[in-house]
């Protein structure tokens, strides 16, 4: 059915062409990305709020909504159709990126509304020719992720781009990876290796000072970098800010109204004796609820690829702390948790293959362990290792490995 539909949208004439010069120009920034194959090349930007207002004279992030430039390129000899909803599946029409921003009076202006479809793409490109223009996608802080999908009458080309936008403080930003470890000290292990290093690795996380023991150390992610973010920022992850007045201001009054803060700083953990490198989240109904997490790149490589360490908890509740404004309270059950992060990597097409190793120690329901804030957890005491892919993977193809356990079988004690 859906193929169905998606012939008959090929099938119907163009729209209405409208000039489309005003669109033709980029926004005013070097941050060009560009994919491209045989058929098709595509050219994308993301302006910040300030360049927004630049180009279309409104404070159009104050209203939700951030214009994402596209130019396609049509490299065939037959005519393209491109999808927005590849870009966000709740876009706005230039009409309606227009009424939102005249605060949604009666009567709209027709010159505002010219402008706006002007400087928006139309969605078919004939053979040969080049479209360009903005889509008013909903807005996403610091890296942008999105597909651009384009449909032929002989089939489908999507295209995925991860565009950082100015504005957000990310904390991995300062993170210099190619130097966490001295060259030296970087090895590369085979399958039983990897195993042995994981399951030796400590339990959990610790203070600052490296004396006390904190949430355990329940995920591994073996991939690249790039693989990590994509895969994640492909699930809905969010990055996460650095704790400066500004982050620490909007954390507060999140806090207080129980509103949705997607990029909320998380306190700093420690492993081999530094804070997380990467930090990631994903908001639920409010900043009270949320699943994050945390890793570590570790100085060991499996089939060339990074490995890292962490741990993922599910906030469930808040309270208030000195140093970050607020602290979270964990569901005690960090195995549904580490769970969750499996489906929800499997459903967006991320996950190549997982399995057990243990590593964490086993903490009943009954005798729970407790973290760094008080907060009490139980677990079967394994870590799950996920392999990330930077292709979709469906979920029938995802490679279930059989490491060193399972869950049920219980892991090694502390």
């Amino acid at each position: 059915m859906k193929r169905m539909i998606l012939v008959c949208l090929l099938c119907l004439p163009g729209p209405i062409a409208l000039a489309q010069s005003a669109g033709d120009v980029p926004p005013p920034n070097d941050r060009l990305h560009v994919e491209s194959n045989e058929t098709v090349r595509v050219t994308t930007a993301v302006p910040s709020a300030d360049e927004t207002l630049q180009i279309f004279g409104e404070q159009l992030y104050r209203r939700n909504i951030q214009p994402v430039w596209v130019k396609i390129e049509n490299l065939s000899d037959d005519y393209l159709w491109f999808l927005p909803v590849g870009l966000d599946r709740a876009y706005f029409t230039p009409i309606e990126a227009s009424y939102r921003q005249q605060n949604r009076i009666a009567i709209l202006n027709p010159s505002t509304n010219r402008d706006y479809m002007e400087k928006s793409i139309e969605v078919r490109v004939e053979a040969g020719e080049t479209k360009s223009g903005y889509v008013f996608t909903r807005v996403d802080e610091g890296t942008k992720s999105f597909n651009v999908d384009v449909m032929s009458p002989s089939g489908g080309f999507p295209m995925t781009f991860f565009v950082p936008v100015p504005g957000l403080r990310a904390d991995h930003y300062a993170v210099n990876f190619a130097e966490l470890y001295p060259e030296e000290e970087v090895r590369d292990v085979d399958r039983d290796e990897l195993i042995e290093y994981l399951e030796t690795l400590p339990c959990c996380v610790r203070d600052k000072k490296d004396k006390d023991y904190g949430d355990p150390l329940n995920i591994v992610i073996v991939g690249e970098l790039r693989d990590i973010y994509y895969g994640f920022l492909r699930a809905g992850w969010d990055e996460t800010e650095t704790i400066h007045s500004g982050s620490l201001w909007k954390t507060f009054k999140s806090a207080v109204a129980g509103g949705e803060y997607r990029y909320s700083p998380v306190s700093a953990l420690y492993v081999f004796g530094r804070p997380q490198d990467i930090a990631l989240q994903k908001a639920r109904t409010s900043i009270h609820e949320r699943n994050h997490l945390r890793l570590w790149l570790t100085p060991v490589r499996y089939q060339g690829k990074p490995v890292a360490i962490g741990q993922i908890s599910r906030d469930i509740g808040v309270r208030f702390t000195r140093k970050t404004i607020t602290t979270h309270k964990i569901d005690p059950n960090v195995d549904e948790t580490r769970e969750y992060l499996l489906e929800d990597l499997a459903y967006a097409q991320s996950l190549g293959g997982f399995g057990y190793v243990r590593g964490v120690g086993v903490a009943p329901f009954d005798e729970p362990r407790g973290n760094l804030t008080g907060d009490p957890y139980f677990t079967d005491g394994l870590r799950a290792v996920f392999f990330l892919t930077r292709d979709p993977t469906a979920i029938s193809e995802i490679d279930v490995m059989q490491l060193s356990a399972r869950p049920g079988s219980g892991g090694n004690s502390e």
